[in-house]
């Protein structure tokens, strides 16, 4: 921990050194050391830095760490893109629910313009909504535009998303988008290379990029001008060897300029929706989620009240009868009825307390499967 507090991420070499040392050693020698990063390690507070983290709810992981996902290791074989070193991340601070092991091999990454159109975020929203209900984890970067439009249509199928931050946990950039990082938070999971307190910078942008890529067994570019963030992450997959896919725009779209140079160039291939997505992937061992109709549902098959009791349940938590009933608007028995129903469906259980959650898995049945 406290050498992701005075080294800045995005420098391989002191990866290097953490290898060919050990963290440990790496942290003696950097308090004897006579330089700026020498003296920020004496000042540093690590019991502090430890309390802040426990308070906020945020928590550490590292490699060698339980929670630790091996396809970050990676990393380790990325050059330079961009000007910004590869390697991978010393540690990282996490919060929510959903945990690096759950998002293992079916990680896809949504990426794009930060000034979209509402053509894009239409289609980055539906993309995501119907990709998470396949049960891939929809990860982005949290900003304006495609990103936003990512998370949203993943939380709308209660889908699992990721947001990687360029800044603090606490700090939940940008602003603008404050109550859906507040909900990717509580739901999914928001993660971040920088200790709490660390403000973005455009550096810092960059070298999370990377890890957008490298938690993603495909990255999508949803509109991208020629000039783009998006294309620094498309950089950071084709190091990692990851498949890059591009949806197409309208030709008289600024937009457009990079998904159509990265089709045109056979950098990507290219995508419509979820199941090309899927389809795309799927022989080449990459990701193989169960391939479904883009325009079926898992509740399609439900009468509306049974959907109304469905939708009404959180992604990520249990709720009980009487909660659940002012949701809806239904008489307890009712609500029951419906429950009942929906459990022979396999979508949702009872636990001892009395209260009712969703099953694990249920969101990426296709309409009409059994469970």
């Amino acid at each position: 921990m406290g050498l992701t507090c005075v080294l800045e991420p995005g420098q391989d070499h002191w990866r290097r050194e953490v290898d060919r040392h050990g963290p440990e050693a790496l942290w003696a020698r950097l308090l004897r050391e006579d330089s700026p990063r020498g003296a920020r390690a004496r000042r540093l507070d690590l019991d502090l830095v430890e309390r802040e983290t426990a308070l906020l709810g945020f928590r550490f992981v590292h490699p060698g760490s339980e929670e630790w996902l091996p396809a970050l290791d990676d990393l380790e074989l990325t050059g330079t893109v961009g000007g910004i070193d590869g390697g991978r991340p010393l540690g990282l601070w996490l919060s929510g629910p959903l945990t690096l092991q759950e998002i293992g091999a079916s990680g896809i990454a949504i990426v794009g313009a930060r000034a979209s159109t509402p053509y894009g975020d239409t289609v980055a929203s539906e993309l995501a909504a119907d990709l998470a209900e396949a049960g891939t984890t929809i990860v982005s970067g949290g900003a304006f535009g495609i990103d936003a439009a990512a998370h949203r249509g993943a939380l709308s199928s209660d889908g699992a998303t990721v947001a990687v931050m360029a800044c603090g946990l606490d700090q939940l950039y940008p602003r603008g988008n404050d109550g859906l990082l507040r909900r990717i938070r509580d739901e999914g999971l928001v993660m971040s290379e920088y200790r709490p307190g660390t403000t973005p910078s455009r550096h810092r942008f960059l070298t999370r990029n990377r890890l957008i890529a490298a938690l993603a067994s495909a990255t999508v570019v949803v509109e991208a001008a020629a000039r783009s963030g998006a294309k620094n992450t498309v950089g950071w997959a084709q190091s990692l060897g990851r498949p890059v896919l591009a949806v197409p725009g309208p030709v008289t779209s600024a937009l457009s300029v990079t998904p159509h140079r990265l089709i045109r160039d056979a950098q990507a291939a290219l995508v419509a929706n979820a199941q090309d997505v899927l389809s795309e992937l799927g022989p080449l061992g990459v990701l193989q989620p169960p391939l479904v109709d883009p325009r079926a549902r898992p509740t399609d098959s439900l009468d509306p009240d049974e959907l109304m009791v469905r939708e009404a349940f959180p992604a990520r938590r249990a709720i009980s009868v009487d909660e659940l009933r002012l949701l809806v608007d239904l008489g307890v028995g009712e609500c029951l009825a419906h429950l009942g129903a929906l459990a022979d469906r396999g979508d949702v259980e009872a636990l001892e307390d009395g209260t009712w959650r969703l099953v694990s898995g249920s969101r990426g049945r296709t309409a009409g499967s059994s469970p």
